[in-house]
């Protein structure tokens, strides 16, 4: 009895599958720890990854929020204390160090290269079940997740969707494209009633890159502040024609006494441009609030009254 033809290219497509899910899996798995997070308000729990062999872990900053320590387990069977060496709430990342050497550091990819549909694998402690592996697809790009700090609510920019199963505890654990490449940071479960099976990850990229480092040098992120809030508006004829496109980004709110309020910036402002670079939407001014911004003399032009004029603001840095 011969096999049909087709049930022959469906079984080596499952075989393939089931390889690239494996082998993504040993890779990873020995890079995963889970983690037992002790807080003023009680326990929890989550996962993290080995970013190098000496010790430095990377999680989610919601995972260690209201804590200093904890105690972190390997596949292996080692186990350390950790200390959180940096959390940054605003992009939910955080950097944790444990007592150990000769960690198997897991290999960092980029989350820019990704297509929809393709395959990704998620590795972390859903419920506490440690080396925990489920595989799915990317099932949207470029979606936004608000974090929230102390203070202020910013949006973390290009995040990964997928339908790769995630669970309370696979917060901080790794979502890796098919060569085991940690693309994402798993963050957070879409709830029932909102659409459950769709699971979210913090994307690695070479801003959240920066990021990291931050957290391993200096233990926090600094940003820098303007002081405004606003959303994307279509441009009025004249302006359009002065800047070669269609969209700026309208002034909704001026925080008092802010580096925005002292350059003269005001309500109904459509801003253009910041320093000479376009600005269609609120995160377009987001990325450029950077540390090397605070204390800088910026040229904003903007669009007012049916005339376009420059202002200068100085960013403050950003407290939270």
């Amino acid at each position: 009895m011969t096999t049909p033809p087709q049930a022959s290219t469906e079984t080596a497509a499952l075989d393939t599958y089931s390889h690239v899910v494996t082998s993504v899996a040993e890779l990873l798995i020995p890079s995963v720890a889970s983690l037992t997070v002790m807080q003023r308000r009680g326990g929890g729990a989550g996962s993290a990854v080995v970013l190098t062999p000496d010790g430095y872990l990377l999680t989610s900053a919601h995972v260690v929020a209201g804590a200093s320590s904890g105690t972190a387990v390997f596949a292996n069977g080692r186990q350390s204390r950790f200390e959180v060496v940096g959390a940054d709430a605003l992009s939910d990342l955080a950097v944790l160090r444990v007592a150990l050497s000769d960690l198997p550091a897991a290999s960092l990819g980029d989350a820019e290269n990704l297509r929809v549909g393709q395959l990704v694998v998620a590795v972390g402690s859903p419920l506490g079940f440690a080396g925990s592996v489920t595989a799915g697809v990317v099932s949207a790009l470029g979606r936004s997740l608000p974090a929230r700090g102390n203070r202020n609510v910013r949006l973390v920019e290009n995040v990964i969707q997928t339908d790769a199963a995630l669970h309370p505890g696979n917060s901080g654990g790794a979502l890796a494209d098919s060569a085991g490449r940690v693309v994402g940071i798993s963050t957070a479960v879409v709830g029932p009633g909102i659409g459950q099976g769709l699971g979210m990850a913090v994307p690695i990229n070479d801003a959240t890159r920066r990021i990291i480092a931050a957290l391993m040098r200096e233990g926090r992120v600094r940003r820098a502040l303007l002081g405004i809030a606003g959303g994307p508006r279509p441009l009025p004829p004249k302006a359009a024609r002065a800047v070669g496109r269609d969209r700026g980004v309208e002034v909704v709110q001026v925080v008092p006494g802010s580096p925005a309020a002292h350059a003269g910036i005001r309500n109904e402002d459509i801003i253009l441009e910041v320093d000479g670079i376009p600005i269609e939407d609120a995160g377009d001014i987001q990325r450029l609030m950077t540390a090397d911004l605070i204390d800088k003399e910026l040229t904003v032009r903007v669009f007012r009254g049916g005339e376009i004029i420059t202002l200068r603001p100085v960013p403050a840095e950003l407290e939270d």
